[in-house]
């Protein structure tokens, strides 16, 4: 095993910023290594980089060079969904060439827009030879963790596993224009957040003493729907924050979205995943809710009930700003406080954890496989809610199909006609 591993992030934004400041907590990684065609914004993370003490990174505009670089051993890719395949496959032409090798590659979540990206980005890896990590946090958040634990090894030992569970995220909307587009994003809330959702309840509801394929999604049923942002003045807002990128009037996105999940373990026991998530909820910030229910036994987590809240009155008069909560929507009242977000979301234990894989040159327990798995649910669920009706879970049916909301063909109106006159 090697002392260090040397880290390049592909990509300066919001995420990727998640990751810089979850560094501070892992020990055997540097982060060497920052590749944006935006060298401005690279820059800027670089700096951070030096003041938090996590790495001597250098900048690059392109990708190929830094995966040249001795020093670069792994990569997190952090980029825009419809910038992914093509990375891709800039890392795999340095590669093959011998110019350049890796440790290993983690993707953020989702893995892509489409079945057919994903199972491109797991080819191509594959082709490589390397380790790879899918970037799911939430499977790795402290609160998840503890309690599935203390579920299965309490709970599922004495009564019998559990059978449902119920994950959702739910904010205001996102940072940037790209995640608002349809085309670019892949789609609305549902591709965004849900594949958060699926791949926690898939987590709590899988037994931690069997393979994780045990467990087969059989069935979906979901529904999506544009509750805040197709009103009109909620579209000339967007306009506004968007610099007049996004017109909801035009070409919508789902801002809610819900799907019930059926699984069978390995014995036949059927299980449910109820996921929901949305752009449209206006609360103190970011809300994150796990709950698994079983015969006598029942776990909850929420992410806005921490240890600590602050009371600020009327006369405390201040900017706007995210210092208590990611996605926070107030500066006054009675308010929330996440003392490390980075903790709670579960960054931190998920860069430790891909980190020491990768030096030990084992496969981590959540790879591209898995991001595939939750790409091909999440597209499930947007072509259920489509057709309007439960599916059963067909893979096959998926590799070429492309939401709606992601040709820029959705409305934000319900298709189902009323009966009554």
């Amino acid at each position: 095993m090697a002392d260090r591993l040397g880290v390049g992030l592909v990509g300066s934004g919001f995420m990727a910023n998640f990751h810089v400041r979850s560094w501070t907590s892992v020990r055997h990684g540097d982060i060497m290594g920052i590749a944006n065609p935006d060298v401005q914004s690279a820059e800027a993370m670089a700096k951070t980089v030096r003041q938090l003490k996590v790495g001597e990174p250098q900048v690059y505009a392109d990708v190929r060079e830094m995966v040249m670089d001795p020093k670069i051993d792994a990569l997190w890719i952090c980029t825009p969904n419809y910038t992914r395949v093509e990375i891709m496959e800039q890392i795999a032409e340095v590669i093959k060439d011998g110019k350049g090798t890796l440790k290993g590659i983690a993707v953020e979540k989702p893995l892509a827009r489409t079945v057919g990206e994903a199972k491109r980005m797991l080819e191509i890896v594959e082709e490589l030879g390397i380790l790879h990590g899918y970037l799911e946090n939430q499977v790795f958040a402290p609160s998840v963790v503890r309690g599935k634990h203390i579920i299965w090894a309490r709970g599922a030992k004495v009564t019998g596993r559990p059978y449902l569970a119920r994950c959702a995220e739910e904010h205001g909307g996102p940072h940037e224009p790209w995640f608002w587009s349809g085309k670019q994003q892949g789609g609305g809330v549902l591709n965004d957040m849900m594949c958060h959702s699926v791949e926690a309840a898939r987590f709590l509801l899988s037994d931690p003493e069997q393979p994780k394929d045990a467990l087969r999604p059989v069935s979906v049923n979901a529904e999506i729907a544009t509750l805040k942002w197709s009103r009109p003045e909620y579209i000339e807002l967007l306009k506004e924050m968007t610099h007049g990128k996004i017109d909801y009037g035009k070409t919508p996105a789902e801002d809610f979205a819900r799907a019930n999940i059926n699984f069978q373990d390995e014995k036949g026991n059927l299980l449910v995943a109820e996921v929901t998530t949305s752009w449209s909820f206006v609360g103190p910030g970011l809300r994150l809710s796990f709950e698994l229910m079983g015969p006598e036994y029942y776990m909850q987590s929420n992410s806005l009930e921490p240890d600590l809240n602050v009371f600020l009155s009327r006369n405390v008069k201040g900017e706007e700003g995210e210092d208590l909560v990611e996605k926070q929507f107030a500066e006054q009242g009675l308010m929330p406080v996440l003392p490390n977000e980075e903790l709670v979301y579960g960054y931190i234990d998920e860069d430790k954890y891909m980190v020491d894989c990768f030096l030990e040159g084992k496969m981590p327990k959540e790879t591209l496989h898995d991001g595939l798995l939750v790409v091909q649910m999440l597209m499930s669920a947007y072509k259920s809610s489509e057709e309007g009706k439960k599916l059963a879970f067909d893979t096959d049916s998926l590799d070429d199909f492309v939401p709606k909301v992601a040709q820029g063909t959705y409305t934000a109106q319900d298709p189902v006609k009323s009966a009554h006159k």
